[in-house]
């Protein structure tokens, strides 16, 4: 066999050991962000459809009041704290056991 054949054929072959497996760690890279990305768009779209979780809808919820209560600088920020508190207490009085807003902080 001819020398320089031989040498072109040991050239291919180091360059494909060095390439294939390149390709492959890539490859696999690029499937797994594609399944990433569409795990959280099925999220974010669960979340605008309002099929979510109860607890989600809760959190959300209590996150808009804050945010009402952040930025309105009326006189009523401490009457609105004191509704929180008591909505807070009949929520866990529904479950049984009456709790105090205080309570729940010392716990």
């Amino acid at each position: 066999m001819d020398p320089n054949l031989m040498g072109i054929f040991l050239f291919v072959m180091a360059i494909l050991l060095v390439v294939l497996p390149f390709a492959y760690v890539i490859n696999r890279r690029e499937q797994m962000h594609k399944e990433r990305k569409l795990e959280l768009e099925a999220r974010a779209e669960e979340a605008r459809s309002g099929r979510a979780s109860p607890e989600y809808r809760k959190l959300e919820e209590r996150v808009r009041v804050l945010e009402r209560i952040a930025t309105d600088r009326g006189a009523d920020l401490a009457l609105e704290i004191e509704a929180l508190r008591e909505i807070h207490s009949v929520e866990d009085s529904a479950n049984g056991t009456a709790v105090t807003f205080e309570e729940r902080e010392r716990a």
